[in-house]
Parts: C-alpha cells; sequence; structure tokens
C-alpha cells in the first residue's frame, strides 16, 4: 500500500515536471517569435531610413541625419550578425556623402564586429570600402594593405572573381607610386583568373593597366599590343559603353609621347568624331581636344589653336576636374612657347603648376617646374632648388611605399604557405588515422615522425626569412650610422678649422696681454673680445645652418595663394600682405574646397585690380571654430554696399561659397576700402586630420 503510495507520488511529479518543461518551451518559443519580429521591424526602420540617404530630394545635412538616426538604432539592436551587415550599408552610406570621419568609424566597428561574429564575407568587403577610401586620399600604402586583406579572404574562400578584382586594384594602387613590376604582376595574376570567367569588362580594365603601366617604361611596342588586346575584350562587352573611345585616346598618347604627332593626331579625331561623347563623357571629350591641340600644335606652330585650350578649360572647369585643368595648362604653356610668346607661356605654366598643387599631382609639379626653367631663365635656379627637393622627397615617399608593398607580400605569400602547411598537415593526420586501424602502431610512429620533420623544415624556412630580414635591417642601420659619422665629420671640421683656430688665436693675445698694461693694451684685449664675439657668430651660423631644413614645412596650397598674388601684382601694381595659420594643414583640405576658396581669392584680387585702385592688399588665412576664414582686404576706393548691385564677379563667389556650404560677407565705404570675409566649415568636405 505505501508503495503504491509512493509510486502514484512519483508520478504525479514527474507529471508535474512535464508540463512545466512543455509550459517553459512555448513560452521560450513565442518569446523568440516575438523578438524576430521586433528585429524585423527594427531592420525594416533602418533599411528605410539608409534608403533615404540615396533621395537626391533631400539636403546633405538631412541625408546626413537620416544616417546618424541609422546608426544608433542600428547599435541597438542585439543580434551581432545583423549589426555588423547594418554596420557595412552604414559605413558605405557615410563614404558616398564624403563623411570621413563617420565612415572610419562604422568602418572600424564593421571590422571588429565581422571578425567576432566569423563573417567573412562582411569583414573583406569592409576592407575594400576602406581601402577604396584610402586609395581616394591617396593613401597609397594603407590602400594597398587593405586591398590584400580583402584578397586573402576572397582568395581563402574560393571566390575567385572578386580575387580578381582585388588584384587588379592591388595593381592600380601599386602603379600609382611606380612600382611597375609589382603593378604587373598582379594585373597578369587576375587576368590567370578572369580569363576562365570571360569577364570581359575586368579583362579590359587589365589589359588597360598593363598598357599603362608599359607607356610609363617607354616600352611603346608592348604598351600599344596591350591597348589592342583590351580593345578587343571591349568589342565583346554586351552593354553599351564609351571604353573604346577611350582606349583610342590611350592610343594616340602612346604616340604623342613616342613624338610620332602625324600619327597620333588621326586618334584624337577619331574620338571626338562621336557626337553623343560631349554629354556622356565630357571629361574624355576635353582630354581628346585638349590631346588633339597640342598635337597640331607640334606640327603647325603658326596656326591659333588657342581657342582649343580655352574650350577645354572650360570644360573641365565646369567638371572641377583639377588634375586635368592642370596638365591643359602646361599644354598650353606649352603651345605659347612654340609660338615664343614668353609672357604667356609664363602665366599658363604658372596656373598648371598651382592647379597641380591644388590637386597634390606631384608628377604635374615636376613638369611644371621644369617647363618654368625653360620659359623663365632668370628664375630656373629657384625653380630648380623646388624641382629637386620635391623629387628627392618623392622618390623617398615612394621607396618607402614600394619596401611596404614587398613586406605586404612577404606577409601574404607566408600566410599562404601556413595555409598550405596546415592543409597538408590535416591531410597527414587523416592518413595517420586510416593507417593506425590498418597498419597499426608502427605506421602511426614512421608518420607522425614524417609530420615533425617536415614542421622542422618549415621552422628552418622561416628562420633563414627571418635572418635575412634582420640582415638587411643591420644593413639599413649600418648606411644610417655612416651617414651621421659623415655629417659628424663635416661639423668636426667646420669647428676645428674655423671656430678653434680662432679660439685659439684669441686665447694666445689674452694670454700675452695679461703680462701688460696701459691703453694699447685695453684696446687690443677689445680686439680679442671682438674675435670671440665673432667665434660666438659663426657657432650660431653653423647651428642654424644645420636646423633650418627640418623645420622648412610650407604647404602646396599655401604656394598656390603666394603665386597667385605675385601674378596678380604684376598686372595690379599694388603692394601685398600674405598672412596664414601655419598650425594649420592646409594641404588635408578636400581638392573641391580648396578649387574653390582659390577661385574666390583670385576674383577678389581681381576686383581689386578692375574697381578698388588700391596700394596695399592684404590676404589672410586663420582657422576658427567651426574650420577657417579667408579675408581679403584693400585701401581701395570703396563703394556703397547698400546700392551696388551683384556683378558676375560677386554671383560667382556667392554660387562657390554655397558649393562648399560657406558664407561671405562684404564690408566696404567709400574711401576706406573693401574687405571681403569668407569663412568654410570643415564639415563641407573637408578633414580636421589627415591620414
Amino acid at each position: 500500500m505505501l508503495r503504491a503510495k509512493h509510486e502514484l507520488y512519483q508520478y504525479i511529479v514527474y507529471l508535474s515536471f512535464f508540463w512545466l518543461a512543455l509550459l517553459f518551451v512555448s513560452c521560450n518559443k513565442k518569446y523568440n517569435q516575438l523578438n524576430s519580429n521586433q528585429i524585423s521591424i527594427q531592420v525594416d526602420s533602418i533599411f528605410s531610413l539608409i534608403n533615404s540617404v540615396e533621395n537626391s530630394e533631400f539636403s546633405e545635412v538631412d541625408r546626413r541625419y537620416f544616417l546618424d538616426r541609422a546608426r544608433k538604432k542600428a547599435s541597438a539592436i542585439e543580434n551581432d550578425s545583423i549589426k555588423t551587415k547594418l554596420f557595412l550599408k552604414i559605413s558605405f552610406k557615410y563614404y558616398r556623402l564624403k563623411d570621413s570621419t563617420n565612415f572610419k568609424q562604422t568602418n572600424q566597428q564593421t571590422l571588429e564586429l565581422a571578425k567576432l561574429v566569423n563573417d567573412s564575407i562582411t569583414y573583406a568587403e569592409a576592407n575594400w570600402d576602406l581601402a577604396d577610401f584610402y586609395r581616394s586620399k591617396s593613401n597609397s600604402d594603407n590602400a594597398y594593405f587593405h586591398f590584400s586583406e580583402a584578397q586573402k579572404v576572397y582568395e581563402k574562400l574560393n571566390k575567385d572573381y572578386e580575387s580578381a578584382r582585388m588584384l587588379y586594384n592591388m595593381a592600380v594602387t601599386q602603379a600609382d607610386i611606380k612600382d611597375y613590376t609589382g603593378s604587373e604582376i598582379n594585373t597578369i595574376k587576375a587576368i590567370e583568373i578572369l580569363k576562365p570567367l570571360e569577364e570581359y569588362k575586368r579583362l579590359y580594365n587589365c589589359y588597360n593597366n598593363l598598357g599603362s603601366i608599359t607607356k610609363e617604361l617607354k616600352d611603346f611596342d608592348r604598351a600599344l599590343d596591350y591597348y589592342n588586346t583590351a580593345r578587343e575584350y571591349q568589342e565583346k562587352i554586351s552593354e553599351d559603353n564609351t571604353l573604346d573611345l577611350s582606349i583610342v585616346n590611350n592610343i594616340g598618347v602612346v604616340y604623342l609621347e613616342q613624338g610620332n604627332y602625324k600619327k597620333a593626331i588621326p586618334y584624337f579625331q577619331e574620338v571626338l568624331e562621336n557626337k553623343s561623347l560631349i554629354t556622356k563623357r565630357p571629361d574624355l571629350y576635353a582630354m581628346a581636344l585638349n590631346n588633339l591641340a597640342y598635337g597640331k600644335s607640334k606640327i603647325d606652330q603658326k596656326s591659333d589653336l588657342s581657342s582649343y585650350f580655352e574650350k577645354v578649360i572650360k570644360i573641365q572647369d565646369s567638371l572641377e576636374e583639377i588634375q586635368d585643368i592642370s596638365r591643359s595648362h602646361y599644354c598650353f604653356a606649352d603651345y605659347y612657347l612654340s609660338r615664343k610668346d614668353t609672357a604667356q607661356a609664363i602665366s599658363q605654366a604658372k596656373k598648371a603648376l598651382s592647379y597641380s598643387q591644388i590637386a597634390s599631382n606631384n608628377d604635374r609639379i615636376l613638369k611644371s617646374l621644369q617647363l618654368l626653367v625653360k620659359i623663365e631663365p632668370s628664375k630656373s635656379s629657384y625653380y630648380n632648388q623646388k624641382y629637386i627637393a620635391l623629387n628627392d622627397s618623392l622618390q623617398q615617399v615612394e621607396r618607402q611605399a614600394r619596401n611596404k608593398f614587398a613586406r605586404i607580400r612577404f606577409e601574404t605569400d607566408e600566410f599562404i604557405a601556413e595555409n598550405q602547411l596546415l592543409e597538408r598537415e590535416k591531410q597527414l593526420w587523416t592518413g595517420v588515422a586510416i593507417s593506425i586501424l590498418l597498419l597499426g602502431l608502427m605506421s602511426y610512429i614512421i608518420l607522425d615522425q614524417r609530420s615533425k620533420n617536415q614542421k622542422l623544415r618549415f621552422q628552418q624556412q622561416q628562420q633563414a626569412a627571418n635572418q635575412e630580414i634582420f640582415d638587411l635591417m643591420l644593413s639599413q642601420k649600418e648606411k644610417l650610422e655612416e651617414g651621421k659619422k659623415i655629417e659628424q665629420k663635416r661639423i668636426s671640421e667646420e669647428l676645428h678649422d674655423g671656430v678653434l683656430g680662432k679660439m685659439l688665436g684669441a686665447r694666445m693675445v689674452l694670454t700675452g696681454l695679461n703680462k701688460r698694461t696701459g691703453e694699447e693694451i685695453v684696446i687690443e684685449r677689445k680686439k680679442a673680445i671682438d674675435v670671440l664675439q665673432d667665434i660666438e657668430k659663426e657657432v650660431r651660423s653653423i647651428s642654424h645652418e644645420l636646423s633650418h631644413a627640418a623645420y622648412q614645412n610650407i604647404p602646396n596650397f599655401i604656394h598656390s595663394i603666394r603665386d597667385l598674388l605675385d601674378t596678380v601684382k604684376a598686372t595690379g601694381n599694388f603692394e601685398y600682405e600674405f598672412a596664414y595659420n601655419e598650425t594649420f594643414d592646409w594641404d588635408s583640405l578636400d581638392a573641391n574646397v580648396k578649387i574653390n576658396v582659390y577661385r574666390m581669392i583670385q576674383e577678389s584680387l581681381q576686383n581689386c585690380v578692375k574697381h578698388a585702385a588700391c596700394k596695399n592688399v592684404i590676404v589672410e588665412l586663420s582657422k576658427t571654430n567651426i574650420g577657417f576664414m579667408a579675408r581679403i582686404s584693400d585701401d581701395g576706393k570703396g563703394f556703397k554696399t547698400s546700392s551696388r548691385k551683384k556683378g558676375i564677379g560677386l554671383r560667382n563667389i556667392s554660387s562657390r561659397i554655397e558649393k562648399i556650404k560657406g558664407t561671405y560677407t562684404i564690408n566696404s565705404s567709400l574711401g576706406k576700402g573693401t574687405t571681403v570675409e569668407l569663412e568654410v566649415p570643415l564639415e563641407a568636405g573637408t578633414e580636421s586630420s589627415t591620414n
């Protein structure tokens, strides 16, 4: 009876636990379903905000506001996998809005989350976006690194198409810093992957890049072969495009650089015969027209081709293609030089230099300086010094970047070798396991010993590679020490031959005078003291000479403004003062901001010449809480701002300042001069710091 009661009690307890468990599972399922629905609603809301960013009807401020809200909502989602993909989309939209700070922050969060949840695809895409960002900022080494990171992931996942695209991007980045050999290697790797995939557009890009590389190496025959191969792939592309015209233009440029101008001209004429090009690709139209005018100027130096160049510059100015404008001014200057119009040639060459400095196009800066040496012999020493200084610094930077690329390639090869070793080890251990079942303990011991031998060989190879790197570092250190010793010897000779000799003479004079008295002795002692003062000045001079070069750092943008002032001063017959904030990195400003500010200052200076009849002009660039300010003041006759109508110049200033989200004011009164103030916020496409 007691046993029956006990069994009944156990049955009731088990039944209670069963129902409780069933109730828990049911509630948990409903909770998960409810939570899933809530996440789905949140994601839809975030996507709606992200899609609003692409709506051109909204202002840039509104679009950034929508994106900030999307980012805040995405941060609140607890599911890391979903959050990772949302952050990837949001960071890319920040990149499209040119919001560098928020892009980098969100991209970094994406990379960290992708690693955390092991989302390889998102990790690769985030590296891809970051590489594109760095390349747009001319930061080649960081761009190459992140393209390489993405390529390794795609290769590991057997995503051949994406891997080939990364190899192509790595190759183009290498070409940017003249690592032509490395660029050629990666381009050929990309071609080998893309050919079986029949990706004709990508193959076109690869052969076009090979053509550009070999053209820069002056291997013109190979360049023409590559361009013709690119043209063959272009013909296989199904959708409409203007890539064929780009290749035709490139082939013409090869003949242009060969000096075969008669053969080059028909190619540019073929490009320009396309009537729809000026609307579809105005940049290519302007480029071909400039090349045509330049080629004709080399054949027929008597024809007036100035209208061609003026038309080209007008189109490129409307497109704000700063680098192309620089090249067009360069060609224009060379045209005037061939016609022996020195004044116009100098003017155009200085414009080419200014625009290339604004665009931070160092190759074009060097070519412009070379041209100015030919045109303006009186200043050839000045231009040569600037050329040599820039060329030396560029060679050093390019050398460092190439070394970084080589190191990244080495690490990539090491990574591949490591993966191959792991794969071999995996296969080996599988064989060992099978061998244990089939052959027994003896087979296992043999295979295990073979595995250890392979590991030992790999460690020896690694040790040899590490020793090679160590030797290279040691060699570089020895060269640095040798440079230091040479400089120490030079300073020692300066002190020994100049300063020490004079000090010894002064000491001997003073020693002899200590034993004598009289007025003549006082005069002699005074002379000895003067000698010591001269020695003091000589030591200070040596010190200044050693430290002067280390502190000289004038931005390209500042050079542009100063050159503009010099140019306008020559025609306007006035004196000027130029002051700027030396702690602010003016070259970090976005190119769009620099060109518009440059143009507004240019317009203000022209107004000083045309209307003010001034004798003095002051130009100031200063940092403000929200960005920076440009102030242009003159002591001219002034005008009544209330009664003056807006002319073309003032309308241009108003239009340009609006483009960069800034403001401007004009203060003037009769007889008291005019002051123009341009205030630009840093958020309008600028960065507060360089990368």
